[in-house]
């Protein structure tokens, strides 16, 4: 019975800790092998990508405002941490969105380097 309590809290424990954008910088830093920068992030941020899409056209230049979804018209929230405390705090949603825009906007999975980089970016914003 005490190890049921023990693996119990530990669990509770486990799913209470959130994940932080400076988790998630240093997670994809590490998978990159190489620091973010933050320029590059700016730049790849802001670049238009395959289909002449930019992760702009959807979170505009400014991601410290809502932004707008250039097919459906709905907004999204800031993408900014600065501005959106929910942004890089969850690593599931984090997962699905990195996935689904960087197929959207490249036609190709984004690189750790290329994910770290577009997070220092959006550090540096207020």
């Amino acid at each position: 019975m005490r190890h049921l309590l023990i693996i119990a809290a530990t669990l509770l424990a486990t799913s209470a800790y959130a994940d932080t954008p400076l988790d998630f910088l240093a997670r994809y830093e590490k998978d990159a092998g190489s620091p973010a920068s933050a320029e590059r992030g700016a730049r790849f941020f802001n670049m238009k990508h395959g289909d002449e899409w930019s992760c702009a056209s959807c979170h505009t230049e400014r991601p410290t405002q809502v932004g707008r979804h250039a097919k459906t018209d709905k907004p999204i929230k800031p993408l900014a941490p600065s501005a959106n405390a929910e942004r890089f705090t969850d690593a599931a949603k984090v997962d699905k969105w990195f996935r689904r825009n960087c197929n959207d906007t490249l036609n190709r999975a984004c690189s750790a380097q290329e994910k770290a980089d577009v997070i220092a970016w959006l550090l540096t914003l207020n």
